[in-house]
């Protein structure tokens, strides 16, 4: 595939047909999104701020604020946790809750990538079966037209059960 000129919008060389399935693509997933419950939303939410440089900024102010102020560095203000248990125990907390919105997110995206799966599943038999019925009308037109027929058209012709090619993995994985 060519890469466009450099300054020429990097959709200008998709077709029509490919720049509206990938709007609609996005819609969709937009209005998933939207419509996704609220825990889902909110373990998403929680899981994008967490996995910023941000949290990473206020939470190494905040632990060090609190470990500056505990080792008595800040001359009138007395330790109030000289032995950091409470923020041992603050930061075993969050990172409990933090671990189970990370989990939660993390089964709605393998659930999104299943759906992904399948669908790319069923587009790709759906483009063999057709493939199949191509080539056997290929072979009808080279046949009327004296064209001279290719060995491997029969085995090309043949539709592929995935039930077979499921059987076939199952079978080598278990050897």
């Amino acid at each position: 595939m060519t890469t466009p000129p450099a300054n020429t919008p990097a959709d200008a060389h998709m077709t029509r047909t490919l720049r509206e399935n990938i709007e609609r693509l996005n819609a969709r997933a937009e209005q998933q999104a939207r419509n996704a419950p609220l825990g889902d939303r909110l373990a998403d939410a929680i899981t994008r701020f967490a996995g910023s440089m941000r949290f990473v900024v206020l939470h190494a102010i905040f632990f060090g604020g609190w470990i500056v102020w505990n080792l008595g560095w800040i001359p009138g203000l007395a330790p109030f946790d000289p032995t950091f248990v409470v923020l041992a125990m603050e930061a075993s907390v969050e990172a409990i809750f933090l671990s189970t919105f990370v989990l939660i997110s993390q089964n709605r995206m393998a659930a999104v990538a299943d759906r992904r799966r399948d669908l790319d599943l069923h587009v790709s038999l759906l483009a063999e079966h057709e493939l199949t019925r191509l080539a056997g009308m290929v072979e009808r037109i080279a046949v009327k037209v004296g064209a001279e027929s290719d060995p491997e058209i029969e085995e090309i012709k043949r539709d592929i059960s995935p039930e077979q090619v499921l059987d076939f993995l199952d079978k080598k994985d278990s050897d």
